[in-house]
C-alpha cells in the first residue's frame, strides 16, 4: 500500500514533470493519428503505438514513484488518455485499462505485494501491459451479476484454469491477464487470478470485428486448463461479499472512459470547425461557417464539451484530493460525458451531411468509435434504474 505522504510526494514529483509528459504525449498523439484510420479500416492492432508509449515512460505512467514510476494521479493520467484518445482511442482505451490496474494495485490491500512490485517493475523497464478479462459469452458484464463459468481448480502444483473470455481488450499486447473466474470448491469462491499470457492450453481467437474501436484487439480468449501458481490469486471471496468493484477500479474506470469518449467528440469538433471554414458551397458564395445555424450548432457543441471538461476534472480531481466518490456519482458522470459526447458527433453529421459520412473523412471514424460509449460498463440503463432506486429508497 502507499501512504497518503508517499501519493502526496509522488503528485508532487508528477508535478514538477507534467510539462515533459504532455509533451512527449502529443508528440505521439501526432503520429497516431495518422495511423488510426488504417488501423481502423484494417481492424489492425496496433502494435507499433505501444512500443513507442514504452520507450516514452507512459507505460509506467500510473506506477508509483516508489517502485519507479511517474506516480501520476488520476487527473494527471487523464489529460494524458485524453491526448492519446483524441488520436487513436483504441490505443487509449488499452492504455486506460492499464493505467487503471496499476492504480488499484498501489492502493488495494488484497494485492500482494510481490506482484505489485514484480508487475511495477516490468510496467517501468519492459513493454508490460496488464488488463482485466471478465466478460463471458454466458455471463454477459459482470457488473449486472452471476457467476462466471470460468473455472479455477486448485491442485498441489498449482492453479488449474479453464474457461472462455471475451471483449478481452487489447490482449494481442497483454502481458498479464487479470481473469475473473470462480473456484470449484463446494462453496465456491469468486474472483482475480493473475495469469501471465502466452502459457500452454491459452489460445487467443481473433473475433473482434466491430462497428467502432476496431483496432483496440478487443479478441476472445480461451483459457484450456492453463497451469499457473497458487500465489497467483489476487482476490478471490465468497459472492455474497463482492458488494461492487473496487472503489479506486470503479471511480478511476469511469472517469477514463468518460475521458476517452470526450477525447472522440472533440476530435470531430477539430474536424467539423475545419469542414465549416473551409468549404464554400457555390449557391452561398461564402464559407458554411458564415451561416448562423452553423455557428448556433457549433456553440451547443462548445457547450457540451465545456460540461465535459468541467465533471472530468473536477471529478478526477477530487479523487486525487482523498474525496469520498459515490459509484453513483461516477456512473451518472460517465453516462453523463458520453451522451454528450454522442450529441456532438451526431451535431457535427448534421451540418456535415454526406461528406461527414464517407469514408474518405475522419468525422464517419468517429462517429463510430464514440457510439461504443453507449454499451461501455455502466450502461445508462443501469445507471439510471440504480439512481431512480436510490432515490426512491429502494
Amino acid at each position: 500500500m502507499v501512504t497518503s505522504q508517499g501519493n502526496s510526494a509522488a503528485r508532487s514529483r508528477t508535478a514538477q514533470s507534467e510539462p515533459d509528459y504532455i509533451e512527449r504525449a502529443q508528440g505521439l498523439a501526432a503520429v497516431f493519428a495518422e495511423r488510426a484510420a488504417e488501423h481502423d479500416r484494417a481492424a489492425s492492432f496496433p502494435f507499433e503505438n505501444f512500443k513507442e508509449l514504452s520507450e516514452a515512460g507512459l507505460l509506467s505512467l500510473t506506477v508509483p514513484a516508489a517502485l519507479g514510476g511517474a506516480g501520476a494521479g488520476v487527473r494527471y493520467a487523464t489529460r494524458i488518455i485524453g491526448i492519446i484518445a483524441k488520436a487513436d482511442p483504441s490505443t487509449a482505451l488499452v492504455l486506460s485499462m492499464h493505467y487503471i490496474n496499476h492504480l488499484v494495485m498501489a492502493r488495494s490491500p488484497t494485492w500482494s505485494a510481490r506482484l505489485s512490485r514484480k508487475l511495477a517493475r516490468e510496467a517501468v523497464e519492459s513493454l508490460a501491459l496488464v488488463n482485466a478479462l471478465r466478460v463471458e459469452p454466458e455471463l454477459g458484464s459482470p457488473a449486472r451479476g452471476g457467476l462466471p463459468a470460468t473455472v479455477a481448480r486448485r491442485t498441489e502444483t498449482g492453479w488449474r484454469l479453464s474457461g472462455h473470455k471475451i471483449y478481452s481488450t487489447g490482449v494481442p499486447i497483454l502481458k498479464w491477464y487479470l481473469v475473473w473466474a470462480r473456484t470449484d470448491e463446494a462453496e465456491p469462491r469468486v474472483g482475480q487470478f493473475l495469469v501471465p499470457a502466452g502459457l500452454p492450453g491459452t489460445r487467443i481467437v481473433e473475433t473482434w470485428d466491430h462497428h467502432g474501436l476496431r483496432a483496440s484487439g478487443s479478441h476472445d480468449v480461451i483459457f484450456d486448463d492453463v497451469v499457473f501458481p497458487l500465489d497467483y490469486e489476487v482476490d478471490v471471496r465468497k459472492p455474497a461479499e463482492w458488494r461492487g468493484l473496487d472503489a479506486t477500479q470503479a471511480t478511476t474506470h469511469t472517469v477514463f472512459i468518460a475521458a476517452i469518449y470526450d477525447a472522440i467528440a472533440r476530435a470531430a469538433r477539430d474536424w467539423l470547425i475545419d469542414f465549416l471554414k473551409t468549404r464554400v458551397p457555390s449557391s452561398l458564395g461564402a464559407p458554411l461557417a458564415t451561416l448562423p445555424r452553423a455557428q448556433e450548432v457549433l456553440g451547443a457543441i462548445e457547450a457540451r464539451l465545456a460540461v465535459n471538461a468541467r465533471l472530468i476534472g473536477s471529478f478526477a480531481g477530487d479523487f486525487d484530493d482523498g474525496v469520498a466518490l459515490s459509484a453513483a456519482e461516477s456512473n451518472a458522470i460517465k453516462l453523463t460525458v458520453t451522451n454528450n459526447s454522442v450529441a456532438v458527433v451526431e451535431d457535427a453529421l448534421s451540418l456535415t451531411g454526406n461528406h461527414g459520412l464517407s469514408r474518405s473523412n475522419p468525422l464517419e471514424r468517429h462517429y463510430r468509435d464514440v457510439l461504443c460509449g453507449r454499451v461501455h460498463t455502466p450502461q445508462d440503463d443501469s445507471t439510471r434504474i440504480g439512481l431512480g432506486r436510490t432515490a426512491l429508497g429502494l
